[in-house]
């Protein structure tokens, strides 16, 4: 909320007039502000505050390999320069930018970083997934994990992982549309993460797909609440144990399809849902079986 600036004096009510940047009342002779205030953002190290009071500048960010601390030399009035400052200021500008990563794993982390915020942003994922997956990335090349496999592999599998780890439900095969892996890649790069950081990542349930799977299949509410009551029938009567969720979650709503006759094949389904027809064949004769399905 913005402070508004006095506009009569607190002593006398006189006016109050303005002179460079210092208000003053033009009966009395008050001083009321002194101080031209800055509205922008303060940033302060607080952990000795009576003695050390110095500006930190902006956070750091874990999404930039170098947390955001470097510089960089900009055009803004170099552009009105000509002849040998242009080509001085320009072969300034490239070794400045050399110099932001020492080392081959700073280059590496570097790319990795810019491929991560790519993905992210053709996913329309959170900045917290942005985060997470630098960081797992980050961890890893500590971790000496990245040494002789593919970066490519390792950028997709650092996001699919951060969405599995922020409960966000992505599928392999979204991940591998907008990435530059393969599908062995993206496999054995998430291996990798999860059995060499020991990750907490648990099984997806099955209803986290069906929001996005009924709105890819352009389904009605009333298919998506009966693929919901066939899921939760399911899962009281053990039949989807060992099944992939994804197949699942595609299987219910291919059931509450066909009930309602909204035209949705096995094959479509299956493509959504990134796996086989016959996943979603398996899932849909056990629902059949057991009497939930037609």
């Amino acid at each position: 909320m913005a402070i508004k600036a006095p506009t009569i004096c607190p002593e006398c009510s006189g006016s109050l007039m303005t002179e460079n940047i210092e208000t003053v009342c033009a009966d009395c002779g008050l001083i009321v502000t002194e101080d031209r205030i800055d509205p922008g953002p303060e940033w302060r190290s607080f952990e000795d505050n009576e003695t050390d009071r110095r500006r930190t500048g902006a956070p750091l960010s874990r999404s930039r390999h170098d947390y955001g601390l470097s510089t960089e030399i900009g055009y803004g009035k170099l552009n009105r320069v000509t002849g040998r400052k242009r080509r001085l200021y320009a072969r300034l500008r490239t070794q400045h930018r050399r110099m932001q990563c020492r080392t081959k794993a700073e280059t590496n982390q570097r790319d990795v970083f810019m491929q991560i915020r790519r993905i992210v942003s053709a996913l329309s994922l959170p900045e917290s997934v942005e985060k997470q997956a630098c960081s797992l990335f980050r961890t890893a090349q500590n971790e000496d994990i990245v040494r002789g496999r593919s970066l490519e592999g390792f950028t997709a599998a650092t996001v699919y992982t951060a969405c599995r780890v922020l409960g966000m439900t992505r599928t392999r095969a979204e991940i591998l549309s907008v990435s530059r892996a393969t599908r062995a890649e993206l496999k054995r790069a998430y291996k990798a993460l999860v059995r060499e950081l020991d990750l907490p990542i648990g099984p997806t349930a099955p209803e986290d797909y069906l929001p996005r799977f009924s709105s890819a299949l352009d389904l009605p509410m009333s298919v998506r609440r009966r693929a919901t009551e066939l899921l939760e029938l399911a899962v009281k009567k053990a039949l989807i144990g060992g099944h992939n969720p994804a197949g699942v979650a595609a299987a219910c709503l291919y059931a509450a399809a066909k009930e309602s006759e909204a035209g949705v094949t096995q094959k479509r389904a299956a493509g959504v849902a990134d796996v086989t027809p016959p996943t979603i064949r398996v899932t849909y004769q056990a629902l059949c079986e057991a009497g939930l399905a037609e």
